[in-house]
């Protein structure tokens, strides 16, 4: 296998599963081929995929690796049954489940194969890969939607919300350009990339009907919370249009550059743990401290960043605290961990105890204090380093967290709406010696 074929070779093959590999190198910002990726069946019928770099790529002094783990330089063929045969670095520069659905109403099917979802969504996907058939990448198009056609791509997002069946004239083009959300970035809310003058943003739109509350400005809260934790957030802002909210999140793997962005390689937690979408039990906050250990260049201080993400989504029962809600970026060769995203709270009904999406201690998933100091030597810290960060992040989260969401024009009834959320009492039970 090699990624160098010809282009008629690659299309025969190309309706067998098989499509080829591009990224942006750092301090580039045209793609270059680097490897090929095929997806078949093993024996029994399980999903199989297969990936090689490519010969040419690796003679390159500048090469850099897709994956620090399960995809590292050399010349051997990679493959994978997990994620239905897709490996975690190039599904995670996939759609989620937002872009998905947008593809599935343009190509007017419900579901498409996993190659088809990596091939067809957009160039502007999370991180520094894009996918197609051709042995050499197309021209990036480098056409994003401006922050002035926020309405109408706010009005797109309504439409499919509600499943219109049929888009036609302006909708069709608008449903189009809403290819160009597909990143790693937000999860499943309605969003789309936009452009400014300073750079790419996310637009995330509220949900008129199944919101509970302003999500736009509560989240835009968790943020500035966040931040006057000590944790380090994406840059964000809201807007308003047509009467309603809506969030902008900078790309933070993106970096605007003359004639073009320069992109960072970005993989999820799910890939660094080697997990399936499926399997919570390697879900794990300290197994993810310890692959953080292994890639990050400043491994302490990821480490220690986890911590305080940890303990601030037990603070705002941030309950969907999942692996592809953290990711490690590459401007250049050295991986670090991604500023924090997609931080919400919930309130569920609940007081005694309540549960991350990730283990967090001796007690499994338990949002309690005692147990995410149980494994805190994990994260590189010691004993008492550990409990006054969770003393001082408890007190700031529990004094500020009503001031800054009215500050942010969270009104009082969706401020009574999440105010269970944050530091609920089992947060502070002690619990006997495990």
């Amino acid at each position: 296998m090699r990624a160098d074929r010809t282009h008629s070779t690659m299309t025969s093959r190309s309706q067998k599963g098989e499509c080829f590999v591009y990224m942006t190198l750092p301090g580039a910002t045209e793609p270059i081929t680097v490897g090929r990726y095929e997806l078949t069946a093993n024996r029994t019928g399980v999903p199989l995929g297969r990936f090689v770099y490519g010969r040419r790529y690796l003679a390159r002094s500048d090469a850099v690796e897709i994956d620090p783990i399960a995809l590292k330089l050399g010349q051997q063929i990679y493959q994978t049954t997990l994620l239905k045969g897709v490996f975690g670095a190039l599904r995670d520069a996939g759609p989620d489940y937002w872009g998905r659905l947008i593809i599935e109403r343009y190509h007017k099917r419900l579901q498409l194969s996993e190659l088809e979802y990596l091939v067809n969504s957009a160039d502007d996907r999370a991180g520094a890969l894009d996918f197609g058939t051709g042995p050499q990448p197309p021209a990036p198009r480098r056409h994003f939607n401006k922050t002035l056609d926020l309405a109408k791509l706010q009005k797109i997002a309504d439409d499919i919300l509600a499943d219109k069946k049929v888009l036609k004239g302006d909708e069709f083009q608008q449903a189009k350009k809403l290819l160009l959300i597909n990143t790693a970035m937000g999860g499943a809310r309605p969003k789309a990339v936009v452009e400014d003058k300073d750079g790419l943003w996310i637009a995330k739109f509220n949900r008129p009907v199944a919101d509970k509350w302003n999500n736009a400005r509560v989240e835009r809260t968790m943020l500035l919370l966040a931040k006057a934790c000590g944790i380090t957030v994406a840059d964000s802002k809201l807007t308003a249009v047509g009467g309603r909210d809506v969030l902008l999140l900078k790309r933070f793997d993106r970096e605007k550059a003359r004639g073009g962005y320069y992109r960072c390689r970005m993989i999820s937690a799910l890939t660094l743990l080697r997990a399936d979408e499926g399997e919570q039990g390697k879900w794990s906050y300290i197994a993810l401290a310890e692959e953080l250990r292994r890639v990050c260049a400043e491994s302490r201080k990821a480490s220690a960043e986890l911590f305080r993400r940890m303990c601030f989504n037990a603070l705002i029962s941030n309950l969907d605290d999942h692996p592809r809600n953290h990711a490690i970026i590459a401007k250049e060769r050295e991986w670090k961990l991604s500023p924090a995203y997609d931080l919400t709270p919930s309130s569920p009904v609940g007081i005694d105890h309540r549960d991350l999406a990730m283990a967090c201690g001796n007690m499994g998933r338990y949002a309690n204090a005692q147990n995410l100091l149980s494994q805190c030597n994990r994260f590189l810290l010691e004993r008492d380093e550990a409990e006054a960060i969770v003393s001082e992040m408890t007190t700031n989260v529990e004094k500020s967290w009503r001031k800054v969401a009215r500050r942010q024009g969270v009104s009082e009834a969706d401020c009574e709406a999440i105010s269970g959320a944050f530091v609920y009492p089992g947060f502070s039970y002690v619990l006997q010696a495990v």
